[in-house]
């Protein structure tokens, strides 16, 4: 599985996001292409990034960089480690969610 962008080591780390928790690598939904985060998919693309719906979270669209299992997108948004070998995710990607997942609007 190849991972674009402008990665750093074989754990899917890249120029942007490198620590030791930053092990994931998301396949996006307008092109299908694994990268690090959102800023490697800007750099490496000429069209703009699409949001995963709602409707398809049951797609394996994350790989854990250390294993390379992938997992579902509901499956990533309900966990904080790799399910098959453990591997801690960096909880602060939270954070960004909103640049890759089409996010359910939080009652005001």
């Amino acid at each position: 599985m190849q991972i674009h962008g402008q990665t750093v080591d074989a754990q899917t780390r890249c120029v942007h996001y490198r620590s030791a928790l930053d092990v994931v690598a998301i396949r996006f939904f307008c092109c299908g292409r694994f990268y690090p985060c959102y800023q490697c998919h800007s750099a490496g693309e000429t069209h703009a990034a699409r949001l995963w719906p709602a409707d398809l979270w049951a797609e394996h669209a994350i790989l854990c960089g250390v294993c390379r299992g992938t997992l579902s997108i509901a499956d990533y948004r309900a966990t904080t480690a790799c399910p098959a070998c453990g591997a801690a995710f960096n909880d602060g990607c939270r954070a960004h969610a909103h640049l890759y997942f089409d996010l359910p609007a939080t009652p005001a």
